[in-house]
């Protein structure tokens, strides 16, 4: 089981980062996540499609083209997600066979704050529907006070890890029924 991983944000010690490893190391057996490289996209403009579009575009589509479920981390950065993930999302939908339509994506948001980055989740979940992603639905997996749960750059917080590893078994289970 293939998943195509996104972080969105570009800091090396972002904590959204922090969480990626979090589910990469809970992952069930047999499910491989990729955590695909975003920050050396240009920002998105028509323009740069006249002669095709750029091969870090591409292999970016070919990569969730070919998963067989997405899996998006996301911090909140006022009230919303972030730029560079919007900015992702956008080059990729403009590819050929829409990549993301009917792909089984699990998003887990954060911050340092109470919610979690609900609003985030919110707003990525608004995005992500019109590009035709099949996203899972249920409790969402909010990632609050994340500041306080890294620690020596690990989640070691049992009960985050808990939610981490029910939303990876939740992804399975959609790319199951997909199938």
């Amino acid at each position: 089981m293939k998943i195509a991983g996104f972080v969105g944000s570009l800091r090396r010690a972002a904590y959204s980062g922090v969480v990626m490893d979090t589910l990469i190391e809970l992952r069930p057996e047999g499910m491989e996540i990729e955590r695909l490289s975003i920050g050396d996209l240009p920002l998105y403009n028509e323009d740069l499609k006249e002669d095709g579009s750029p091969r870090l575009v591409i292999d970016l589509a070919d990569k969730v083209r070919a998963a067989d479920g997405v899996l998006i981390v996301t911090p909140e950065y006022n009230r919303s997600f972030s730029g560079v993930l919007k900015n992702a999302l956008d080059w990729i939908s403009t590819e050929l066979d829409m990549p993301f339509r009917g792909k089984p994506t699990a998003i887990v948001s954060q911050s340092t704050g109470m919610r979690g980055g609900a609003l985030a989740n919110y707003h990525l979940r608004q995005t992500l529907s019109v590009i035709g992603a099949a996203m899972l639905t249920g409790p969402e997996a909010a990632v609050a006070q994340s500041g306080d749960l890294v620690k020596d750059g690990r989640i070691e917080d049992e009960r985050t890890r808990k939610r981490l590893r029910k939303e990876l078994d939740m992804l399975a289970e959609a790319i199951a029924r997909a199938g």
